[in-house]
């Protein structure tokens, strides 16, 4: 997994560069699509929910070309997100 972090126009926060790549290789991490319709090929946002190696919960908005990762926006989840991530990956044990 490359990420492209040259000139990236994110906002980290307090959420590190490092984090973030952890989260991307969490093997329960949770990647959606947007739902639009008036996303083009090639421009599609995604969502990712996932864990630092710490146990950080973050939430990134990213693009991809498939083969780089560009992050967009990164923080850490909210309480609802958390509880989500939590209630999907207890639905995949089951």
């Amino acid at each position: 997994m490359d990420f492209d972090w040259i000139n990236v126009p994110a906002d980290l926060g307090d959420v590190t560069a490092k984090e973030v790549e952890e989260s991307f290789e969490d093997p329960f991490s949770i990647r959606l699509l947007p739902d639009t319709d008036e996303v083009s090929a090639g421009e599609a946002r995604y969502f990712i929910l996932g864990k630092s190696v710490s146990g950080r919960s973050i939430f990134t908005i990213f693009w991809t070309d498939g083969k780089k990762y560009r992050v967009i926006q990164s923080r850490q989840m909210t309480e609802a997100e958390n509880v989500f991530y939590e209630r999907k990956n207890a639905d995949l044990a089951n």
